[in-house]
């Protein structure tokens, strides 16, 4: 049984001088680095040539602790064997490190507190980290100061260690983050309104009676939270006293300073020097890289006190050389700034690093480029590649003249094809060699297991092979995971909001400017409401935010799915009206966009009529228009039909309301015609289509949309017109000619 909290609480209030502990959480809890994390724990990823877990090891032990519990649920025993094998397992290391494995049912931090408690290991107060923490902050002054308030109020629970930084700052979260309404005097945290990037939130919603009570309070909007919790003996009691406690700011944080029962003290330590970030998403991989190597963490810098126990030497623009002489760089090669090389890495002539890591025993070819690249463990870049904004897994190959762009994430093992070419933020991971087997047995849950399995499913090799080229073993991952349509994801790992976490995407495409005052006559909350609506400015820090209702949240996330695939399947096109592609080709990538965006078939079909709508030169002369059209109908029409389904009627449809709102309504009858003449619709088609209610905007409002429509729908009348006509002409043509037949007779 876990030590009675009464007895804890005496010894913690006595005794300046115990053993500071710390616990490490860690297990991430979601899915963000997929798939990298597949047959890994996110904690022993690399970052800067040393595991995340060795980051936050040094990061304790700068700040003092001398005692660790580090808490395991996935893949333990590698965790476990990392420790064993690092430098922290050696007696000299000043840390005793104690891997706790907890139940298979652990699904979120509350449960691994949970967890803690039964155990029974907590003694004192202790700080609370994640596993993928990166810090030069000295805990121990925050430890004391929380000491000093516990013994003046027996009832501060937590001291939450917080950053000063701009709003848009490059290590605070976009889509994860929250307001502190702080005591001006104390440092108190009043209260926590937790903030998810997307859908944009512009009010938090504040209780009267703190306002009332505090005459001075400030709102912070400017502050990253690090991650790190100075905590009493009795936290994970209260997490086993609310089982509905799964986040430890969103539900424990959150619950704790909104309930009038606990009655607990929470408080923030702000801190004005120093560095401190969490690694909790791609995007804040790349910047917490960036901040390694421009040398905000010192003294933890890859020259000195590097947690992977590595030497490298600094060089003038922050570039890092292993100091082994193991390096080789042929002469020809350009190394930029903030790159870090590993042991036995090689670079080819003519070859181009710029802002990238490169871990040990890696090769990059000659004339290949590496752009804000990280590149783990004996990867292989062929001559002429490009990587851009991406992550490549230990042991991977990349072939000659791949192009791996910008958000792509390669796991461990995968090999891509010569020519390959990732499309913007494509996942791959390797494919297993037999069903069930991830990372040669290793203690993969069935969840995971399951969902690997669920992905390999659904591979289309045909429509993949240009993407991964020949001879590739990789595994495409869907943008959205399977089962995601089928279950109601929660706010913060929604997939609009995951875009404001993931490495080289800026959400241009995303709304996420402030939609402006709430009117009184738009809110109903007046003066009957029980709390304070304050505005939730992006770069003030006086703010917060209402929650939209699920409904809208939903609608908000479809939509910028739908906006994103539109500007992928427009830049695609482009590309290969450019480049002169096959019509094949081009409908195998329209394919997989279409497949890793899970869009509907008829939006494919709108992206490629759009396109050739919009790529008609309009030239002088009725004769030269209608050539200049039916050449492009000749060279691109087909692609209508190659997208992964038939249905003329749908694309006669599509070109009316398409050209309804375009400047290119006068080339409707043309464009039809010349669809017509090259069998891509057929006269039964263009019959049913003006049968339809929408061909005549019955159902639209008055307004420019439906009088394009009502125009369009009246040149398909002329054109039935003349359909009819012919047949009347065949039919007297031919009862002229059977008259004359008789007359012969």
């Amino acid at each position: 049984m876990p030590p009675k909290s009464s007895s804890s609480k005496e010894k913690d209030l006595a005794d300046d001088d115990e053993v500071l502990q710390a616990v490490i959480l860690a297990d991430s809890f979601n899915k963000r680095f997929r798939p990298l994390t597949v047959g890994k724990p996110r904690c022993l990823l690399p970052i800067c040539n040393a595991t995340l877990l060795d980051w936050t090891f040094e990061s304790l032990a700068l700040a003092g602790v001398q005692e660790i519990f580090v808490i395991c649920r996935s893949f333990a025993d590698q965790v476990k064997a990392a420790i064993k094998d690092s430098k922290w397992s050696k007696p000299s290391s000043g840390l005793k490190i104690v891997p706790i494995v907890t139940a298979k049912e652990t699904f979120s931090p509350g449960d691994a507190m949970r967890d803690i408690y039964t155990h029974g290991i907590i003694t004192s107060d202790f700080v609370l980290v994640t596993g993928d923490l990166v810090s030069n902050v000295r805990i121990d002054e925050v430890v004391r100061e929380h000491k000093a308030r516990r013994r003046a109020n027996k009832d501060t629970i937590m001291t939450m260690v917080v950053k000063e930084s701009g709003a848009r700052h490059r290590t605070r979260s976009r889509g994860d983050s929250g307001v502190f309404v702080l005591d001006s005097q104390t440092s108190e945290c009043l209260h926590y309104e937790p903030v998810t990037g997307y859908p944009p939130t512009t009010v938090a919603n504040i209780p009267r009676e703190i306002l009332a009570e505090h005459p001075e309070v400030e709102l912070r909007n400017d502050l990253i939270d690090c991650s790190i919790d100075v905590c009493s003996v009795e936290v994970p009691s209260l997490f086993q006293d609310n089982f509905d406690y799964a986040d430890i700011r969103r539900d424990f944080v959150y619950g704790v300073l909104t309930s009038d029962l606990l009655m607990k003290n929470i408080y923030c330590y702000v801190l004005k020097e120093g560095y401190a970030a969490r690694v909790a998403d791609t995007r804040s991989y790349d910047a917490v890289s960036k901040d390694i190597l421009s040398r905000w963490t010192f003294p933890l810098v890859p020259d000195n006190n590097h947690p992977g126990g590595h030497a490298y030497e600094h060089l003038r623009g922050n570039k890092y050389i292993a100091k082994d002489n193991s390096v080789v760089l042929s002469r020809t090669c350009k190394i930029g700034s903030n790159t870090l090389i590993g042991a036995h890495t090689t670079i080819g002539p003519d070859a181009s690093v710029h802002a990238s890591v490169l871990g040990e025993r890696c090769t990059v070819g000659a004339r290949a480029v590496l752009r804000n690249a990280y590149v783990f463990d004996g990867a292989h870049i062929g001559a002429g590649a490009v990587v851009e904004s991406a992550i490549v897994g230990a042991g991977a190959r990349i072939g000659d003249g791949a192009r791996v762009e910008r958000g792509c994430l390669v796991g461990d093992g995968v090999v891509l094809g010569p020519g390959a070419r990732l499309r913007k933020f494509a996942r791959v991971s390797r494919r297993r060699e037999k069903a069930g087997a991830i990372a040669d047995g290793e203690d993969a849950d069935d969840e995971e297991d399951s969902e690997v399995e669920e992905v390999e499913a659904h591979q289309d090799a045909r429509a993949l092979a240009p993407l991964i080229g020949e001879g590739s073993n990789a595994v495409v991952w869907p943008a959205r995971y399977p089962h995601d349509e089928d279950e109601e994801e929660d706010g913060v790992e929604s997939y609009s909001n995951q875009r404001l976490m993931r490495i080289g995407d800026n959400a241009s495409d995303l709304e996420l400017s402030d939609p402006g005052s709430v009117t009184e006559s738009e809110s109903d909350s007046g003066s009957e409401s029980d709390a304070s609506s304050l505005r939730l400015s992006r770069t003030s820090s006086q703010t917060s935010a209402p929650t939209p209702s699920a409904a809208s949240l939903h609608t908000l996330q479809q939509s910028a799915s739908l906006a994103e695939f539109d500007a992928e399947a427009a830049a695609s096109l482009e590309r290969a009206f450019a480049e002169g592609h096959k019509v094949d080709d081009a409908a195998v990538e329209l394919k997989t966009l279409r497949m890793a965006a899970n869009v509907p078939l008829r939006r494919v079909r709108e992206a490629v009529v759009t396109a050739l709508v919009e790529r008609v030169r309009i030239v002088d002369g009725a004769g030269a228009q209608r050539k200049e059209i039916a050449d492009l109908v000749a060279r691109w029409g087909a692609l209508i039909d190659r997208i992964g389904g038939i249905d003329p009627v749908e694309t006669v449809e599509i070109l009316q309301y398409h050209c309804a709102q375009s400047a290119r309504l006068p080339l409707f009858g043309q464009l039809l015609a010349a669809l017509y003449q090259a069998d891509l619709v057929e006269e039964d088609d263009i019959r049913a289509w003006h049968a339809q209610p929408v061909a005549k905007g019955a159902h639209l409002k008055p307004g420019p949309l439906k009088e394009g429509v009502e125009k369009c729908w009246a040149v398909g009348r002329v054109m039935i017109a003349q359909f009819d006509e012919q047949e009347t002409d065949s039919e007297e043509s031919e009862e002229g000619s059977g008259e004359e037949g008789e007359d012969e007779d």
